[in-house]
């Protein structure tokens, strides 16, 4: 069954410097309206409002409970009590993991079990009040009178608790993890927790949840040494008093305070993948001085820095906050997973270690992220993308698996379908950016026509796909999308292949990328299972799953037959042409967005935020409002995207219509709020949708994008007219090569469609290297 769902200090040792911000954005810091870390935290946008920088190894977040779907990241903004307070969490995913590290402060008698949400009083939970939470800081009031602050820099967590008078005690619990239920089969099998001699609290333990044998170190110092600290075996056995260590597998320390409330116990806290030398290298990069306010202004520092490559001018004040709550949460992964001294977790099991100017990252949501995200980070963060680039190539060199998937900390976890690691590193050559490309060829090509090479979960049916040119429906479950997205993998690994030098296994990779044909059935217009034997599924509801032998079998991922039907982002003329023209294809379009919003009781809760058949809530069809550009229609895509924009995102918990998927919905948001959207991030070229601001600066690097759209407001989602630098624009597209330069895309915003602006063949968006026939 497949899985569905990282300075205004002259020294550099705190781990930040502003010089990671571009410089064009350090210029116009503090204007702009700020994110709401709340949005995404309520519904299923499964995001946390915790403490993070750009990009960062450590998430210091509040957690609210560990058992339920809704709690992926760890918390939900419809909670009314607190856990703790926990160093690492997942942002927008649908699996949970990660909280490792959850840090209790707490008064009267020690509680070892957290209680539940219904009875908070059962155990050491707590309820709250006063949340707030802004880029880089969090605090909040607990029922016990603990005032609570988290700060962060890249590795290491800050926590500074003001207790009330009299005595008080924090708890270490390393036995908190995603989805720990009563009764169920242990996650962690081995766990160490040690006081050294300097006082500092060090720890480790292994997980089998997600990233089946994940594990982390910590060291943990205090500004204020405990009175006395109790160990916590197994079982909740209290060992003997002046114990310093202990080892089994749910294991927690208690650090006592006589007199909690006489001052502020701060706490810091480094963490590794690696091993217990990384979380205390990591630590030690610190500054010795116990600054908690300095380190909170480096964090807001840096976030500004991010935040202000994107300024916009007009729309509504929620939208201004949505934009930028997007953009922060698009800057939060993939994270920073190689320690201070340069060493990650190789997911060939060995300690790997990045070059001195390089970094190694995690949590790369890839299924999701190639389609947006990591296109808006080309455009916004464009050294970070050569760093992300780097070691996408050294991580797929190093992987048995070759192209990542979905890799957390050193685990390939096989989620979701493809290998589209490729991606990023196939749009990334296409726009320019220079790398050792080719360093990751032999890997993808093994990948790409080895069928002896080892498989997980996500490349299942790769024989079976070169062989008849289809994942057969009655072999392999998630069949139609298996075939589609393996196809738009060939595409991109061609380009590497071509880079290699290797142009024999290029021409092989482009007609194998055609093999899509062979799930699309013209003579209905649908993506439809295929069995091995060439017949199709029959009788064929676009509704359903598939076909389903299995009461878990799908022929979908994540989809039913209609979003399956326009899986294709690379050849899209080509799909057109299968589908019977430009008139069928415009017309399938139109059924799409207005059929009725009919699901399956089986279908996943992944498929929601419906227009019609069309799911905004997931990552399959999110270029599908943009492919009305290519039958010359692209009033239609304007009218879509500018409601989609504003149905679909709010200034609010439930704010994100499905998972935000490490940023990937938020992106969406960013560049289709812009005026454009990249239906295939390998072609390097983005359509043209509905600007929703009058206007927007994009810090480009070094360069500056202007948007303009005078007048634009909720009553003119049409765009009747675009230049670019003042010369006319009659092309319902734009190359990245073209917009990178920099200067002025003006567009002139209507209440009314003008149905000949992009009509014209030559002015409709290239697809498959190629324009329109």
């Amino acid at each position: 069954m497949i899985l569905s769902r990282r300075a205004l200090l002259a020294s550099s040792a705190v781990g930040l410097t502003l010089a990671a911000a571009p410089s064009a954005a350090r210029q116009r810091q503090g204007r702009g309206a700020a994110p709401n870390l709340f949005i995404g935290t309520g519904g299923t946008g499964h995001t946390y409002p915790g403490a993070t920088v750009p990009f960062g190894m450590v998430q210091l977040s509040p957690d609210t409970g560990v058992e339920r779907w809704e709690t992926c990241s760890g918390y939900h903004r419809g909670d009314t009590s607190i856990l703790g307070f926990s160093h690492t969490h997942l942002s927008g995913t649908g699996i949970g993991d990660m909280l490792d590290v959850l840090v209790v402060p707490a008064t009267g008698p020690v509680q070892l079990q957290p209680g539940t949400i219904e009875n908070p009083d059962s155990g050491y939970r707590q309820r709250f009040s006063g949340e707030h939470a802004e880029p880089g800081y969090y605090r909040v009031a607990l029922e016990n009178g603990v005032q609570a602050e988290l700060t962060v820099t890249e590795r290491t967590g800050w926590h500074r608790y003001r207790f009330p008078r009299g005595a008080g005690h924090v708890l270490v619990d390393l036995s908190h993890l995603v989805a720990d239920r009563p009764g169920a089969r242990p996650l962690i099998d081995e766990a160490l927790l040690a006081l050294d001699a300097d006082g500092t609290l060090t720890g480790t333990r292994r997980m089998f949840r997600w990233a089946k044998g994940r594990r982390i170190f910590f060291a943990m110092q205090f500004s204020r040494a405990p009175d006395r600290i109790t160990f916590v075996g197994d079982g909740d056995a209290l060992q003997p008093a002046g114990s310093t260590s202990v080892t089994g597998k749910r294991l927690k320390a208690v650090l006592h305070y006589d007199d909690a409330g006489a001052a502020p116990v701060m706490i810091r806290c480094g963490i590794s993948a690696v091993d217990a030398a990384g979380a205390r290298g990591n630590l030690d990069a610190l500054l010795s001085q116990w600054d908690f306010d300095h380190v909170r202004s480096v964090a807001a520092e840096y976030w500004r820095g991010a935040l202000d490559t994107i300024r916009v001018e007009g729309g509504t004040a929620d939208q201004r906050t949505i934009l930028a709550s997007a953009l922060y949460h698009a800057q939060v992964a993939p994270t920073l997973v190689s320690d201070a001294d340069g060493r990650y977790p190789g997911l060939d099991g060995i300690a790997q270690r990045a070059p001195a100017d390089g970094a190694a990252y995690s949590s790369y949501s890839l299924w999701d992220t190639y389609r947006a995200l990591h296109p808006l980070l080309t455009l916004i963060q464009p050294d970070r993308t050569k760093q992300l680039i780097d070691d996408l190539i050294r991580q797929t060199a190093q992987s048995p698996f070759g192209p990542l998937v979905w890799p957390l900390q050193g685990k390939e976890t096989g989620t979701m379908i493809g290998w589209h690691g490729v991606v990023p590193l196939a749009e990334a050559q296409a726009k320019g950016i220079p790398a050792d490309y080719a360093a990751a060829w032999p890997a993808i090509r093994k990948r790409s026509f080895d069928f002896a090479a080892p498989d997980k979960d996500n490349s299942l049916g790769r024989d079976l796909y070169d062989r008849l040119g289809y994942v057969p429906a009655d072999k392999i479950n998630e069949s139609v999308s298996r075939t589609q997205e393996y196809a738009y993998d060939d595409w991109a690994s061609a380009r590497i292949a071509r880079v290699a030098g290797a142009g024999a296994d290029a021409e092989r990779l482009i007609k194998r990328s055609g093999n899509w044909r062979n799930v699309i059935d013209g003579r209905i217009g649908f993506a439809r299972p295929r069995f091995a034997d060439g017949n199709w599924w029959t009788p064929y509801d676009p509704i359903q799953l598939g076909h389903m032998p299995k009461p878990d079998w799908r022929d979908y991922t994540e989809a039913n037959g209609w979003q399956a039907s326009f899986l294709n982002q690379h050849d899209i003329y080509g799909l057109i042409a299968q589908i019977g023209g430009d008139a069928k294809f415009e017309a399938k379009l139109d059924a799409l967005f207005t059929a009725p919003s009919t699901l399956p009781d089986n279908a996943p809760p992944d498929i929601s935020g419906l227009v019609g058949q069309y799911a905004h809530g997931n990552e399959p069809d999110q270029h599908v409002p943009y492919l009305y550009a290519y039958v010359g229609a692209p009033w239609k895509t304007q009218a879509m995207v500018r409601q989609l924009c504003t149905q679909m995102y709010k200034n609010d918990p439930d704010g994100i219509i499905g998972n935000d998927d490490c940023g990937q919905m938020s992106a969406w948001f960013v560049l289709s709020a812009l005026g454009f959207y990249p239906v295939d991030p390998v072609e390097a070229a983005y359509v043209f949708g509905s600007p929703l601001f009058t206007r927007a600066q994009v810090a480009l690097g070094e360069k500056t994008l202007a948007i303009e759209a005078p007048g634009n407001g909720p009553d003119t989602p049409y765009v009747a007219a675009v230049t670019w630098n003042g010369r006319p624009w009659t092309k319902s597209w734009i190359a990245h090569s073209e917009l990178v330069k920099g200067g002025t895309l003006r567009f002139t915003m209507s209440r009314t469609p003008h149905r000949g602006f992009g009509r014209a063949p030559a002015d409709r968006p290239p697809s498959f290297g190629r324009a329109p026939s």
